[in-house]
């Protein structure tokens, strides 16, 4: 049998001291852990930033907020694919907004990164978000209410016909029977169809099924 190959976490942080104390705290997780320390704080000079591929990165945010974007844009400009995990001293809608606009998949506080940093890297790498559900749920009702909100991305190719249905209810925020009866099928066609999104969007709640619809729309 194939040996599995182990998951390469990034981390990002102008100061040492934090990539030695992340690191450390990453020792025993089985991750190949690659530390890169930021040179500069400048944003022209992190939107040129090189760094290898990795199954998440880890940002340490304590940089200007252009620094951080530009450190973020960069990874995707080169990985559009790549997710991402931000770590800062807490999270408010400032902050935490434009990050999620941009594509982060986490946010994680320094002192709950102390405990969850592993689980919150797992949940990511299998496709998931991690960011503290208060915020996430405005995040979603911000993004539900907008009129940009709206233009979501449905067009993937493996989608039928009835997927792409369901999945633009969905991105109406509509339950199940909702959906079920503005498509005039039965509940348990919805449910077997939800599933069968969530399972071809790598995801497992449908309110991460929205969040990915939302960053992979045009211009995002």
């Amino acid at each position: 049998m194939k040996p599995k190959t182990r998951r390469t976490v990034c981390l990002l942080s102008p100061h040492p001291l934090v990539l030695e104390e992340f690191r450390s705290l990453l020792s025993s997780s089985g991750l190949h852990v690659q530390a890169h320390r930021l040179e500069s704080t400048l944003a022209p000079d992190l939107r040129r930033l090189a760094v290898s591929r990795a199954s998440v990165y880890v940002l340490d945010a304590h940089l200007p907020r252009p620094a951080t974007g530009a450190v973020v844009a960069s990874i995707l400009d080169r990985f559009p694919a790549a997710r991402l995990l931000v770590l800062a001293e807490k999270f408010s809608e400032t902050n935490a907004f434009p990050l999620l606009r941009l594509g982060v998949k986490g946010l994680l506080s320094y002192a709950e990164a102390r405990q969850n940093l592993p689980r919150a890297l797992e949940a990511i790498a299998m496709g998931g978000f991690w960011a503290p559900r208060a915020l996430l749920s405005r995040f979603m009702d911000s993004i539900l209410t907008s009129r940009s909100g709206r233009r979501l991305a449905t067009g993937r190719a493996d989608l039928s016909d009835r997927e792409r249905q369901v999945l633009e209810a969905l991105l109406e925020n509509l339950s199940n029977k909702e959906i079920a009866s503005k498509l005039h099928i039965s509940e348990r066609t919805v449910k077997f169809h939800v599933s069968n999104l969530l399972s071809k969007f790598g995801v497992q709640r449908r309110h991460h099924l929205i969040l990915q619809c939302w960053q992979a729309r045009p211009g995002s």
